[in-house]
């Protein structure tokens, strides 16, 4: 097999003085898709700028707070599991969105060197199913899992005029202290704790990291749903997990994991002050990569 000629080969990514590097501390960071979308992103836009995984223990996360602080050319984190509600009690200053569901998914350093911790797992999950012409007001939702992300989609979805939410997670005690959480920030939203599939409902969300690993089980068996529920997963690799190729198995509708990262894109780059000339546009991007 012949070599590729140099006009064939993928002209190597500039890095110098002037990059600007963002990262994602997590643990693990294998299932990351991030630097790849990224990549594709900012040679789009014409940014010098690189994304970087980072697989941090848990005890390292003020290490990587610190360089955000003090390396001028570092701008920015998404913080990946599990790792969220920890980082949401290091930083300064949180947003709204992120008090309301305790975890925090992006940090920049601000004008006046605090660090500001914002939350929009929930909202990139919305708009996912958004684009894909999925109605979240009025539904009946249940989603299973309430950790950092869990939690924040939990807050979007009572931001969003859910009928009814139905939370399970493998510790009742946190999915209780969850529902209470909602409960200040969203009175008029019933949230229910459940141990078992409530039924029917709209849309079951797995926000679990179950189907990581092709031999865990599945976070829930899509049979005991009704037919026209929509079954949701925010899992990225492998892009079809288990519970979405059984629930698709069944002839019910499905929501990749993949739709989530993508919606968030111009949400991460608003954040840390790089305008999005177009949201769709980059949304594509992210999605082809």
């Amino acid at each position: 097999m012949m070599e590729a000629t140099a006009a064939d080969r993928k002209p190597r990514r500039r890095v110098d003085g002037e990059t600007l590097i963002f990262a994602t501390p997590g643990n693990p960071v294998a299932q990351i898709r991030l630097p790849q979308v990224m990549e594709v992103v900012f040679d789009a836009l014409a940014i010098n700028a690189v994304w970087l995984p980072m697989h941090v223990e848990r005890e390292g996360l003020g290490v990587v707070l610190h360089a955000l602080r003090t390396v001028r050319n570092f701008r920015g984190i998404t913080v990946a599991i599990p790792h969220k509600p920890t980082v949401a009690s290091m930083v300064d200053r949180l947003t709204l969105s992120a008090q309301a569901c305790g975890s925090v998914n992006l940090v920049r350093l601000e004008a006046d060197g605090t660090l500001l911790g914002d939350m929009v797992d929930g909202a990139g999950f919305l708009r996912g199913l958004e684009l894909r012409g999925f109605v979240l007001r009025g539904a009946a939702v249940w989603l299973v899992g309430v950790g950092g992300a869990g939690a924040a989609i939990a807050a979007a979805l009572c931001a969003a005029g859910v009928e009814r939410l139905f939370l399970t997670d493998s510790s009742p005690e946190r999915a209780t202290l969850v529902a209470e959480r909602l409960g200040r920030f969203y009175p008029r939203t019933p949230v229910d704790v459940v141990t078992v599939a409530p039924c029917p409902v709209d849309f079951a969300i797995n926000a679990t990291p179950c189907g990581l690993n092709p031999s865990e089980p599945l976070p829930f068996d899509p049979t005991q749903l009704a037919p026209a529920t929509v079954v949701c997963d925010i899992i990225m690799k492998p892009k079809e997990t288990a519970l979405l190729a059984a629930a698709r198995q069944r002839g019910i509708a499905i929501h990749h994991g993949h739709h989530t990262l993508d919606a968030q894109i111009p949400m991460y780059l608003n954040f840390v002050g790089i305008p999005v000339p177009d949201e769709r546009a980059v949304i594509a991007l992210a999605s082809a990569a």
